[in-house]
Order: structure tokens, then sequence, then C-alpha cells
């Protein structure tokens, strides 16, 4: 089954791999986005993928949606053999709780586990970066484990400090600026995810994997200190 295209304007268009948000549905939608770079299709300016789909923006005076369209049908990939992307491990320090993690208590309240229960569990997992969005550098990583599954709180606030991790859903998530934001905030980590002065200015990418290392209040100040 082929995926469905959906316009969005004259110079963008989404390639929509299902609606199961999977695994196997991000490494279709990684796949199809590289080889879509790689092929560098004149007119193309960028390919954003997300957990289901992966948008293309183009400059309709080089190409139109059409012809573009015919091209990239040729290296969409087949569902049944999408290869495995190329993932790197990022281990991520993280200050469980106090001041760091307001929403630690009634996080692990909804849970029925004790903090440090909660904070051992967020961290048991390795975690998929499915997509970047909100900010820049916000990476949206699954997938929770079913108990820790809280939805977004009924008020955001209206700033969240840079480096909070939050959980909303399934998901977990890092806030690399100060933003407002409304996900229940359980810890806080000195890396810095969005930094322009470095040649790469993303610290992770869709398809990379992320532990969690708990640290406590001093090992946070010390860190924080020498971030680049």
């Amino acid at each position: 089954m082929m995926p469905r295209i959906v316009p969005l304007s004259e110079c963008a268009f989404t390639v929509d791999f299902g609606d199961e948000i999977s695994l196997q549905t991000s490494e279709l939608v990684l796949t199809f986005s590289a080889a879509v770079d790689q092929a560098a299709f004149p007119g193309v300016v960028e390919v954003v993928p997300t957990y289901r789909s992966a948008t293309i923006y183009f400059d309709p005076l080089q190409i139109d949606s059409t012809t573009l369209i015919k091209q990239m049908q040729a290296v969409i990939p087949n569902k049944s053999h999408a290869p495995i992307h190329p993932a790197t491990t990022h281990f991520i320090p993280i200050w469980y709780g106090g001041d760091a993690g307001p929403d630690l208590v009634d996080v692990a309240q909804q849970a029925d586990l004790t903090p440090a229960e909660t904070a051992r569990l967020h961290a048991s997992v390795t975690y998929r970066v499915y997509m970047l969005g909100f900010s820049p550098g916000f990476p949206y990583l699954g997938t929770v484990p079913d108990r820790l599954a809280v939805p977004r709180l009924p008020t955001p606030r209206r700033q969240v400090a840079a480096g909070s991790v939050g959980i909303a859903g399934t998901q977990t998530g890092i806030y690399p600026q100060a933003s407002p934001g409304g996900w229940h905030l359980i810890g806080r980590t000195p890396v810095r995810l969005f930094n322009l002065s470095r040649p790469q200015p993303f610290l992770l990418a869709p398809g990379d994997l992320v532990r969690f290392v708990s640290i406590d209040e001093e090992e946070f100040a010390k860190l924080s200190g020498n971030q680049a």
C-alpha cells in the first residue's frame, strides 16, 4: 500500500505513512526522508520527518508538485522491507524531583509509586527520538512506560526552565529553551540540546536513542557550568 500524499500549500505536501505510531512507521518515515535528501531533487528546500509522515517543502518556481511527487514515488520504501535507521545513543543526565521536577510527586501519586521509584522507572527505558518540534531541538521521545503515562497539565505553565524533562501521555521530552509548556515536569538536564555556536546546533536527531542517567543537585550544578 502506497502512502497517502496530502497537499498543504503551493509549496508543500505531506507524505503520510499511516495512522499507527510505531517503530516500523518511524523507520519508513526516516528512510524516505534520507532518500529524498540524498536524491537532491531540484527545488526541494527541506524535508521534515514526524511520527507518521514527512513534509516536503519546495520552491514552486523551480519545480511543480506533480512532477516532484512523481520523482519521489521512486524512493518511497517498501513497507515490508524498511531498513533499520542507524541510531546514535545519547546518555542524558537528569536531576529528578526537587526544584527541577515540581511534578514528580504528582506523577508518582498517579502511578501509585514513590518519587524514587518513578524516577527509576522513567530512567529504565531506552527512548527513541521520533521527531523534533514545538521549539528548536525539542525531542519527542517514546515510549514512556504505561504506568507513567499521565496527561498534560490542565493549565500550561507560562514559563518552563530550559532543560526541563516532562511527560505527556506516552511521550517524554526535553525543553531546549525556556518557554511556556503543559507537560508534567519530573526533572531537568544540564545538557544543552540546541546551541547555535556548535557546528551542528541540534544535539539530537530523529531516529536517535536516549537513555536518562540520574544525577543529584550537586552534580547538576557542576555539569551546568561545563556546558558549551
